[in-house]
């Protein structure tokens, strides 16, 4: 591989403006993604108006599953276009496709209105917005982690999860609203379109913001020595099997125990604790709220003594406290102690969601960064963080919910596993490798 000349300095100014918007595009497209999952308690009848409450969200649950599906498709196709074309065009078209996925979901008539067609429709759009998510995701880790400098990498990288749980908040807030000013009944009726005519909305402006940003020096310095016939990435991201290997084990206990106390915990609430929807709503939120702000403090952390002992914190805290903190919440007498029991397990997960993103960034060389962050990641969660919610109602559907608690725990082992025999990238960082090069003229 052809050495990087050296990037011209880049002021701290300039750092925090190009993180910021692309941490605002990062921000619309997971509150179009989490939106889905907030208003599946209201949209499942409409969609499949037939069966239980369970039945319904099994269905619903199901449909979020074959979204994580198209996540690989995207980690595929927008990382090879991000190494390719840049980390900015691949993020303007990610959140392109968002866009139109968010507007068709708010546009479906019902299930009454035309048939069989509507759920169909929904999976379309779930697909378009899996794509995208699937592409967001390793471009953008890629963009934050190039875009800080070593000193602060962690920190700074830590705020593609702060914008990931803020769009999730965002959800939140917005059905807290609805919930309000709305009687249940508009909100089966037609209330529950209104969020995603929002992150549609979100989504446009978010493409405006995204157009100012700046393309990393990485990517700068590294097209000014390839080749005009570029190499095919696959064929090099195989030669790179530790590291593909290390973020599928890096990424499988993370994502399953995010998705299990972030997005399946409200219906959660709702279907075995016996919550109402508000409570659970408003127990969710404030939880998140809390985890949002200790994504930088942990990202500084790591900065300091290092990713592996983060990354153990989570590891350790997961494989132990899952059981206890799952069955505790599903007998949780009130959201006081509900939103407690939460945030515990929320602080458990921070130590994994606050770095996993420069971790697996610190892995890869530039011209395959993005490829090789998204693809192995979206594989993992297709195949485990999407099926967790349906495994989980699954569960409960056949009496026997709390084998789902010892499958989340499984889930974390096998990562802890992973955490006590990968090195600490921080110190075999391939970004700091290539800053450190020496000029090629």
């Amino acid at each position: 591989m052809p050495q990087l000349p050296p990037a011209a300095p880049r002021t701290m100014a300039s750092r925090v403006q190009s993180i910021f918007s692309g941490s605002v595009g990062n921000l619309v497209e997971w509150y179009d993604w989490y939106v889905y999952s907030a208003f599946a308690l209201y949209f499942a009848p409409a969609f499949f108006p037939k069966g239980n409450l369970t039945a319904q969200l099994l269905n619903s649950a199901a449909i979020f599953a074959v979204g994580f599906l198209m996540r690989p498709l995207g980690g595929w196709l927008m990382g090879v276009y991000a190494d390719r074309a840049g980390r900015k065009a691949a993020l303007l078209a990610s959140v392109l496709l968002m866009c139109g996925g968010s507007l068709l979901i708010a546009l479906t008539p019902s299930y009454q209105q035309i048939g069989v067609a509507a759920p169909v429709l929904l999976v379309v759009a779930r697909l378009l917005q899996g794509l995208s998510v699937g592409g967001e995701y390793g471009t953008s880790a890629t963009y934050l982690s190039e875009m800080a400098d070593q000193r602060h990498r962690g920190f700074f990288s830590s705020f593609q999860y702060v914008t990931l749980i803020a769009g999730q908040l965002l959800a939140l807030l917005v059905q807290l609203g609805l919930q309000q000013v709305l009687a249940p009944a508009e909100l089966y009726a037609w209330g529950w379109r209104v969020p995603f005519g929002i992150g549609a909305v979100a989504a446009l402006v978010a493409l405006y913001l995204r157009r100012s940003m700046e393309e990393t020096d990485q990517f700068t310095r590294h097209t000014a020595t390839t080749p005009a016939q570029p190499p095919n990435q696959m064929r090099l991201l195989l030669r790179h099997p530790r590291e593909i290997l290390t973020v599928v084990g890096l990424t499988l206990g993370g994502t399953v125990v995010f998705y299990t106390f972030t997005t399946y915990v409200q219906k959660f609430l709702v279907n075995t604790t016996g919550f109402t929807k508000n409570q659970a709503t408003l127990v969710s939120f404030g939880a998140l709220g809390v985890a949002m702000l200790l994504q930088p403090l942990l990202g500084a952390i790591s900065d300091r003594v290092g990713r592996r002992p983060v990354l153990l914190f989570f590891g350790i805290g997961a494989t132990l406290l899952t059981v206890p903190l799952l069955r505790a919440l599903g007998q949780a007498p009130g959201p006081g102690v509900a939103f407690g029991l939460l945030l515990v397990a929320l602080v458990v997960v921070s130590g994994y969601t606050s770095i996993n993103a420069v971790v697996k960034a610190e892995l890869f060389p530039t011209e395959i960064r993005a490829l090789g962050v998204g693809l192995p990641y979206a594989l993992t969660v297709a195949i485990f963080g999407g099926s967790a919610e349906y495994v989980a109602l699954l569960a409960k559907d056949y009496g026997v919910e709390e084998w789902f608690y010892w499958y989340v725990t499984a889930c974390a082992a096998f990562s802890l596993l992973v955490y006590l025999r990968m090195p600490d990238t921080r110190t075999t960082s391939r970004l700091r490798e290539e800053a450190q090069a020496p000029a090629a003229y």
